[in-house]
């Protein structure tokens, strides 16, 4: 069986982060970690549909040494706007009539979810298996309207909460016997909208197509919005294994908390009196200067912690370099910097949830605590202060003492005007003044 894997996708809805595909968690970039799991669970054959975006990227991961043993071929998905119906119609000529399994390379879930897929693509009573995730909240998505023996009726997109046929949510791992028949009912859906692929199911089931829901109640986590982010590392995190690399060197006086949950690369540095609270992971080379604190984050290769600064809870992705700053609940791409004296604010004085803008929308990220998210290559000044929940466009520079309250598009140069008022002292300072303070003091 051949799993198309949909991963042409333009993340729109987390810019200014770059590509997910690529978000690396605990060493691993998040599309590796994808196909490690089907492979664990018995798939091999795969075609991964990307986008002119990132052909190159994709064609990378043939030299994975992780993902040895599989077939993989990438192949261009031209319409991007057509979504999944786009991606199977431009893949046809490979697949054929062939099995397929759809996968989303953005859901993360645990292995179990594709096993059990495989387990129900072996049984001949239905055309189509589609899997299903208990919620017990809602869930602004598609759902499975089902029968009691598990047959669908119908796949309902964003019924509203209150509405729901049912406590499935429709999980982007569909099995497909007949590939051939699913192709013609995408030719010939019509539909301005982007559920062309959902529409030709609910056409097939109406003129009589077979499908089951696969109930899985294992871990499941989209990543559809930045805050997203913040799970994955939750759920990557319950599943570290501490190890420090025997190439890393750790000052004598600094302090590793939670040595199981901590993970340091090697060519790492940890100085005098730094502090690191598990679960962390520490890159390859990364350096954590003396008296900085890193709790709950993932820090990847080649950034450097200055002298003093705390992160907190916050994805840095690789070289992103800080000085004396505080960086909490943040996000931050690649090849980023602070000059000293740079924080994140991620807390509103009225500590409500934070609100992202969203494609012009603002969203609730559904956490109190949010702070900065930014694009690839950045550069901060001294003593600048962003507001909570501020995103960064990527290549734009950011300039000394500003307190930024907004969304910097990308490609930006920022600069404010900071009015000196100068004036003569007219004020002596006695020279002794200092020594008989000192005396009282004593």
């Amino acid at each position: 069986m051949k799993v198309v894997l949909l991963a042409a996708g333009r993340s729109k809805r987390m810019q200014p982060i770059p590509d997910k595909n690529f978000l690396i968690f605990n060493g691993i970039k998040l599309i590796v970690h994808q196909l490690m799991q089907l492979k664990h669970a018995g798939f091999d054959d795969i075609l991964i549909m990307g986008g002119e975006h990132n052909l190159d990227k994709l064609n990378e991961l043939k030299n994975c040494e992780e993902l040895k043993g599989m077939k993989i071929q990438v192949l261009e998905q031209k319409n991007l706007e057509e979504g999944m119906a786009g991606a199977i119609m431009d893949a046809s000529e490979v697949i054929g009539n062939n099995p397929i399994c759809i996968v989303s390379s953005n859901d993360i879930v645990n292995v179990m979810a594709y096993e059990l897929i495989l387990k129900a693509a072996q049984n001949d009573d239905f055309e189509s298996y589609i899997v299903g995730k208990k919620v017990n909240q809602y869930f602004p998505g598609g759902y499975l309207e089902v029968e009691e023996n598990g047959t669908i009726k119908s796949i309902i997109e964003k019924p509203g909460e209150g509405n729901e046929p049912s406590d499935l949510v429709n999980i982007v791992i569909h099995y497909h016997k007949n590939t051939a028949k699913l192709i013609e009912a995408l030719r010939n859906v019509k539909t301005e909208n982007d559920d062309k692929y959902e529409v030709a199911l609910n056409n097939l089931i109406k003129s009589g197509s077979k499908m089951q829901a696969v109930s899985f109640e294992g871990n499941w986590q989209p990543i559809k919005f930045p805050w997203h982010i913040f799970k994955v590392m939750k759920l990557q995190f319950e599943q570290i294994e501490g190890r420090i690399s025997t190439e890393a060197q750790i000052a004598n006086s600094a302090i590793i908390n939670n040595k199981d949950k901590v993970i340091i690369e090697s060519g790492a540095k940890i100085f005098d009196n730094a502090v690191i609270n598990g679960p962390c992971y520490i890159g390859k080379n990364v350096i954590v200067a003396n008296n900085a604190l890193v709790r709950d984050s993932i820090v990847n290769d080649g950034c450097v912690i200055g002298y003093a600064t705390e992160i907190a809870r916050s994805y840095l992705g690789e070289n992103v370099w800080t000085h004396t700053n505080y960086i909490g609940d943040s996000i931050i791409a690649g090849n980023c910097s602070f000059g000293s004296g740079t924080v994140t604010g991620n807390l509103r004085l009225d500590e409500q949830d934070i609100k992202i803008n969203i494609n012009g929308k603002s969203v609730s990220s559904g956490a109190n605590k949010f702070g900065l998210i930014t694009g690839e290559n950045i550069r901060c000044g001294i003593n600048t202060s962003f507001m909570p929940g501020i995103k960064i466009g990527s290549n734009s520079l950011i300039g000394a003492g500003l307190v930024i309250p907004q969304d910097i598009p990308e490609n930006s140069f920022v600069k404010g005007k900071i009015e000196l008022d100068i004036r003569e002292n007219k004020t002596d300072l006695d020279p002794n003044a200092r020594e008989e303070m000192m005396k009282k003091l004593k």
